[in-house]
């Protein structure tokens, strides 16, 4: 594989991690309320992406192109966990208000469930692997080491969007630590529930349309 073709592989993975998604939106989440718990999720999405092109390398996912079916169960399931999360930040910032009506920092978040739910949301986005699948073949030459030039694909992809998804934790985190008020802290948590909410129920509903 020749530099040029890592260099052009480098530059579409960063328009694509620019491009707001699901993980973005969670590290934001995480970010809120403890920027190492951002980190964390960063860095387990980049481990979620890697797996996804061990599958591909392997061609485990091939069987996503080959079943609609599979497809779509696994676009429903990673739906509804973006659902639970959402659902679970909006009860942590309701949490985060004590009965007198003064608000109470919010809870941090351990960098054990950053990191694991930086791998649950990359595993359970079906268009990563699909991205490999489609994406991959582009790159890597036929010269018998197909394996290992799209796993060197998968760790520039998981590179170049943890480092993305770090600059994003820390911006946010600075920004939180700056203004120093829990009642902006509740209302970007709130606001990044909803909208993971709402991309888990944008994916099931086309999930059950196609």
């Amino acid at each position: 594989m020749t530099a040029a073709s890592v260099l052009a592989f480098a530059g579409l993975c960063v328009v694509l991690a620019i491009t707001p998604g699901p993980d973005t939106f969670l590290v934001l989440r995480f970010s809120v309320s403890r920027p190492g718990a951002g980190i964390a999720a960063s860095l387990g999405s980049a481990v979620g992406s890697l797996a996804w092109a061990l599958a591909v390398a392997l061609g485990l996912a091939a069987l996503l192109e080959q079943s609609a079916e599979v497809y779509r169960v696994l676009k429903i399931v990673g739906g509804l966990y973006l659902i639970y999360l959402g659902v679970m930040a909006f009860i942590a910032s309701r949490r985060n208000r004590s009965g007198t009506g003064i608000e109470t920092p919010v809870r941090r978040t351990s960098l054990h469930g950053g990191f694991a739910a930086g791998i649950l949301s990359t595993m359970t986005n079906p268009k990563v692997g699909l991205f490999f699948l489609a994406v991959a073949p582009q790159f890597v030459p036929h010269d018998g080491f197909t394996i290992g030039n799209t796993l060197l694909l998968g760790a520039i992809d998981a590179l170049v969007g943890s480092l993305y998804l770090v600059v994003v934790a820390l911006l946010a985190g600075r920004a939180v630590a700056w203004l120093k008020r829990p009642a902006v802290t509740t209302w970007l948590e709130r606001v990044s529930a909803g909208i993971l909410a709402a991309l888990g129920l944008g994916t099931i509903a086309l999930s059950a349309e196609s």
